[in-house]
């Protein structure tokens, strides 16, 4: 698979009213390096874990699904969903072996709220999800996740959600239940 073409289709990508972060606003070059490093860094992740949309202080921000400023660079923005996610797959032992990744991987939103993304938007932003999915397991994080991928399912790991989360993710580790 080439990043590289990925990334560029993403960046000129149109999906319906989301933000697209790889293109527009300050910080979209930091944030295509970035998402460039990180698919390079788990091209051989045996395990695609695929939530909802970017968040606005999650992805929008640092330009990796389900990570947040405040992870990466130890300022900005915290995303309590990519806290959990990044804290239980290292426990989990998982974290090198996990590409993660969003059905709509724009922003639906505002600069300080996140919306469910359209039907339209979930559909223009499956094809990237399933290129990334090629040669992979993939894991439904949430409920619309699953419902346009037909993917396994675990729990959304915001409101609440932690410990199933959790004990979900236990079925696709090595020795897992």
């Amino acid at each position: 698979m080439r990043m590289e073409g990925l990334i560029e289709r993403l960046t000129r990508a149109e999906i319906g009213a989301t933000f697209n972060f790889y293109r527009d606003g300050e910080g979209a070059v930091t944030r295509r390096e970035r998402l460039r490093a990180y698919l390079e860094s788990r091209r051989n992740a045996p395990l695609l874990l695929v939530g909802e949309a970017a968040g606005y202080r999650g992805a929008r921000v640092s330009g990796i699904p389900f990570t947040s400023e405040r992870q990466l660079t130890g300022i900005g923005p915290a995303e309590p969903s990519a806290t959990i996610v990044h804290r239980v797959l290292a426990e989990l032992g998982l974290e090198e072996s996990v590409l993660l990744w969003n059905v709509v991987p724009t922003h639906p939103g505002t600069e300080s709220s996140n919306r469910p993304p359209r039907r339209g938007e979930i559909a223009a932003g499956i094809p990237f999800a399933r290129e990334l999915a090629r040669g992979r397991r993939v894991v439904a994080v949430g409920r619309v996740a699953q419902a346009v991928l037909g993917a396994p399912y675990v729990r959304h790991p915001s409101h609440g959600g932690a410990a199933e989360f959790r004990a979900g993710l236990l079925r696709f580790r090595t020795g897992g239940r």
